[in-house]
C-alpha cells in the first residue's frame, strides 16, 4: 500500500485533475526538472536529488507533521469538495445526499455552537458509564460504545474469513489502549519515555475539563494509565502482528468465556454489538483476551468507569469544543507527530466528511474528475504490469515448476478495480442534521457498524471497495485476490493526465502503486493465500526457504537503516512493503520496456526515458516528515520512511546503475553479492 499519512484519518487520502474543469493551454514546466537538486549526486542519495529542489522551496506548514505530494494532490480535492459542500448549505435541501453534505458541513462549521455545547452531546453516554455497577455491566457498556465507535477494551470487526474467502467473519484482536501501540508502554529511549510520562497528564486534562479538581484528575489518570498497562502486556508487536497464521484462532462463541474469558459473557455482548449468523468468531491474540479477563474482573469499578469515560471524550475530541479539541491536539498531533499547530476548521471537516459517508462526495468526483480516457490508460497499464510479471516468474531459476504454476495462476486471476466503483454505497437511512456536530459523527460511526454487521450470513461482495474514488492510496486485498486502484491514485498535482509522459507515468503509477498492488500478493504475507483468496500453503518446502532466505537479505538492509536519532527501521515488521517497492519497481520497469517511448530512447529536458522511470518513481514519494512523526512511524507503520522507499530498494535494481552511472564509492552502491534476489 501506499503510505497512510498523518493528520487527516488514518488512512490518507489524495487526489486531483486526471481531466477537467482546469483545462490550460499554456506548456506546463516539466515536474521532473523542478522538483530536483542538481547539487546532489543521485548515485550518491537519489531520493535527495530527485525531490530536494521541492522539499527545500516548500517547507512543512506549520499545522502539518508531514507534507509532500499527496498533500498537494488533497489541496487540490479540497478546493473541490469544499465547493461541493457550500453549494449544499446553500441549497438547503429537505432529503437526499444534498441535504446530508449541507448539513453535516454546517454543524461542523458552526464553531460558535460547538463550543457553547461543550461536551453536553454525549451527556447520556456519560450517565450510562457513570450508572454502571457490575463487570456485566462494563461489558454491555463496551458493547454499546463499539457501536458508535469508542474501542474500549478490545478491537473488533467484519471480513471474510481469511481462511475461507467466500465467507464473511467477525474478528476480535487486541485493543483498547490510549497510546499508539504496545511499545509506548515499554520502550525507554528517551523520545518514547517522554510521551509516556506526558501520557497522565493528558488524561488529567480531560477530567478536569469535565469539572473534576486536579488531585481527582491526576489519580483517575494514573490509575487509567496503569490499567492500559496490563493490556498491552499482553499485547504483541507490530511484526508479531503480520503472521496471518499466528493470528487466526476461530473459536465457537459458546467456547469462548471457558477457553479465553471465564468472567466475559461473550454471546450476550456480541449480540448487542449486531452479531449475528455466524457461530464462531476469529481470535487474533487469545492471550490478550485472558488478559482482558483478568483486568475486567479485578479492576476497581471506578477505574473502569473513569477508563471508558476518558476514551469516549478522546475518541470524539475532535469533535467538540475548542479546549476539548487543543487537549486532543496539543498531546496526538503536537507531541507525538510534531504539527506545530491544528489544520483549518474547514479542512478537518471535510476529513470527517469523508470517514462518514466519502463515497458519497465520491461520486461527485469520479464524475468530473477521471473520464473514461484515463481509466482506460492505467487499466492498460495493470495489464502491462501483470504480463511483465508473468515473464519474470516463467524465469525464476530458485522457483520449482509446480509452485511456478500455482504463482501464474494467482498472478492470472487477480482482479483489477480502477479508478471508482461500479455500485455506490446507499447512505440514505443516515441521519445527519445541524444540531451537533459530535452527534452526525456517532451516528456515522453507528451506521458503519450496522453495514458492516449486515454482511454476516450473507455472500462476500467482492465489488465493493474499502477506499473512496477520491482516495491517494490502493490496496491489495489478499481474501479478494484484487488491486483496488482509486482515481486519486493517478493524480500528479497541477497537471492533466495526458500532460504526463509514459516514461514518469510507468514510475510514478507503473512501479510505486500498480507494480507494488499485484507483488503484495507475492510478498512475506500476502504469499500464504491462494489464488481464490484463501489462507493456504501453495509452496513446497524447498521454494519457501528459498523465498525467506533471499527475502531476509532485504530485512537485513533496512535493519542497517537509521532514520532518526538511533531509532532503526524495523526490517521485519516493514519487510511486505519493502519487497511490494522493490517487485513493483523490477515489474514497472519490465512493462516499461516494451513501449514506444523505452524503445525510441528518446530525452526529455536531457533526461533518457530510463532516467525519467526512476525520476517517475521517485515524485510517489516526494515528502518530508518532521522528526517526531518519523519517530512514531518507525514504532508503528509497517511501511518505511518515504525517503528509504526509494533509496531503500533502488540499490537492488541493475538498471538503476546504468541510468545513473552507479559505482563503487557511491553511497547507493551495493556490491552484487549483497543484493536482493528474489524477482
Amino acid at each position: 500500500m501506499k503510505p497512510i499519512l498523518y493528520g487527516a484519518l488514518a488512512t490518507a487520502a489524495l487526489l486531483a485533475s486526471c481531466t477537467g474543469s482546469d483545462k490550460k493551454e499554456t506548456k506546463k514546466e516539466d515536474i521532473v526538472v523542478l522538483n530536483r537538486d542538481t547539487t546532489i549526486n543521485p548515485a550518491d542519495d537519489f531520493f535527495e536529488y530527485a525531490v530536494a529542489g521541492w522539499s527545500k522551496k516548500n517547507p512543512i506548514p506549520a499545522e502539518e507533521s508531514s507534507w509532500g505530494i499527496a498533500h498537494l494532490v488533497q489541496n487540490e480535492l479540497y478546493s473541490r469538495l469544499r465547493k461541493i459542500n457550500e453549494d449544499a448549505v446553500k441549497a438547503n435541501a429537505k432529503s437526499g445526499a444534498d441535504q446530508q453534505i449541507g448539513d453535516f458541513w454546517y454543524s461542523g462549521m458552526d464553531s460558535v455552537n460547538i463550543d457553547k455545547q461543550g461536551v453536553e452531546p454525549l451527556r447520556e453516554e456519560l450517565n450510562k458509564i457513570n450508572a454502571m455497577q457490575t463487570p456485566k455491566d462494563v461489558m454491555a457498556m463496551s458493547a454499546r460504545m463499539h457501536t458508535y465507535g469508542v474501542g474500549v477494551f478490545y478491537g473488533e470487526g467484519v471480513g471474510q474469513d481469511a481462511k475461507a474467502s467466500d465467507v464473511m467473519a467477525y474478528y476480535l484482536s487486541q485493543g483498547g489502549i490510549g497510546l499508539p501501540n504496545r511499545d509506548y508502554y515499554f520502550n525507554t529511549d528517551e523520545r518514547t519515555t517522554k510521551i509516556r510520562n506526558e501520557y497522565p497528564n493528558y488524561i488529567s486534562r480531560v477530567f478536569q475539563l469535565m469539572g473534576a479538581d486536579s488531585t481527582t484528575a491526576k489519580a483517575k489518570a494514573e490509575a487509567i494509565v496503569a490499567m492500559e498497562k496490563q493490556l498491552a502486556s499482553q499485547s504483541r508487536k507490530l511484526e508479531a502482528l503480520r503472521d496471518p497464521y499466528a493470528n487466526y484462532n476461530k473459536i465457537a462463541i459458546s467456547e469462548l468465556q471457558k477457553k479465553l474469558s471465564p468472567g466475559i459473557e461473550w454471546p450476550v455482548y456480541l449480540q448487542q454489538m449486531g452479531v449475528k449468523h455466524v457461530d464462531s468468531v476469529i481470535i487474533g491474540q487469545p492471550e490478550f483476551f485472558k488478559q482482558l479477563d483478568k483486568v475486567v474482573a479485578t479492576e476497581k469499578m471506578q477505574t473502569l468507569k473513569d477508563y471508558m469515560t476518558f476514551h469516549l471524550v478522546r475518541t470524539f475530541a475532535s469533535y467538540l469544543s475548542k479546549p476539548y479539541f487543543d487537549n486532543h491536539f496539543n498531546f496526538y498531533s503536537k507531541l507525538i507527530r510534531g504539527a506545530e499547530q491544528p489544520r483549518p476548521r474547514w479542512k478537518r471537516v471535510l476529513d470527517a466528511e469523508e470517514a462518514a459517508m466519502g463515497e458519497a462526495l465520491g461520486q461527485l468526483f469520479a464524475k468530473e474528475y477521471f473520464n473514461e480516457t484515463a481509466k482506460k490508460r492505467y487499466e492498460d497499464m495493470v495489464e502491462n504490469v501483470r504480463t511483465a510479471y508473468k515473464a519474470r516468474i516463467e524465469k525464476l531459476d530458485w522457483m520449482t515448476d509446480s509452485t511456478k504454476q500455482k504463482a501464474l495462476a494467482k498472478l492470472a486471476t487477480i482482479t483489477k478495480k480502477v479508478g471508482y466503483p461500479n455500485k455506490w454505497k446507499d447512505f440514505s437511512a443516515l441521519k445527519v442534521d445541524r444540531s451537533s456536530y459530535v452527534m452526525n459523527a456517532l451516528r456515522a460511526n453507528e451506521w458503519w457498524n450496522t453495514y458492516d454487521m449486515n454482511k454476516l450470513g450473507k455472500p462476500v461482495d467482492r465489488e465493493e471497495w474499502e477506499m473512496t474514488p477520491q482516495t491517494y492510496n490502493a490496496y491489495y486485498n489478499p481474501s479478494n485476490n484484487e488491486i483496488v486502484l482509486p482515481a486519486g491514485i493517478f493524480t500528479v498535482p497541477g497537471y492533466r493526465d495526458e500532460e504526463l509522459d509514459d516514461a514518469l507515468v510507468y514510475g510514478y503509477a507503473g512501479a510505486s502503486t500498480i507494480g507494488h498492488e499485484i507483488t503484495h500478493g507475492f510478498d512475506d504475507e500476502g504469499r500464504q493465500f491462494d489464488a481464490k483468496g484463501n489462507l493456504q500453503n501453495w509452496w513446497t518446502a524447498k521454494d519457501e526457504e528459498e523465498f525467506k532466505k533471499r527475502a531476509e537479505v532485504l530485512v537485513q538492509q533496512f535493519n542497517n537503516m537509521m532514520p532518526v536519532d538511533t531509532q532503526r527501521i524495523n526490517g521485519r515488521a516493514t519487510l511486505g512493503e519493502n519487497l511490494a517497492d522493490l517487485g513493483g519497481l523490477l515489474i514497472g520497469l519490465d512493462a516499461f520496456k516494451q513501449t514506444e517511448t523505452y524503445k525510441k530512447g528518446e530525452k526529455i529536458n536531457g533526461y533518457t526515458p530510463l532516467q525519467r522511470y526512476f525520476l517517475g518513481y521517485a515524485l510517489g514519494w516526494m515528502y518530508q516528515i518532521r522528526k517526531e512523526q518519523l519517530a512514531s512511524q518507525l514504532l508503528t507503520d509497517v511501511h518505511s520512511p518515504a525517503k528509504y522507499r526509494v533509496n531503500g530498494p533502488l540499490p537492488n535494481v541493475p538498471e538503476f546503475y546504468e541510468a545513473f552511472n552507479v559505482k563503487p564509492g557511491n553511497k547507493m552502491y551495493l556490491p552484487d553479492s549483497l543484493r536482493v534476489r528474489l524477482w
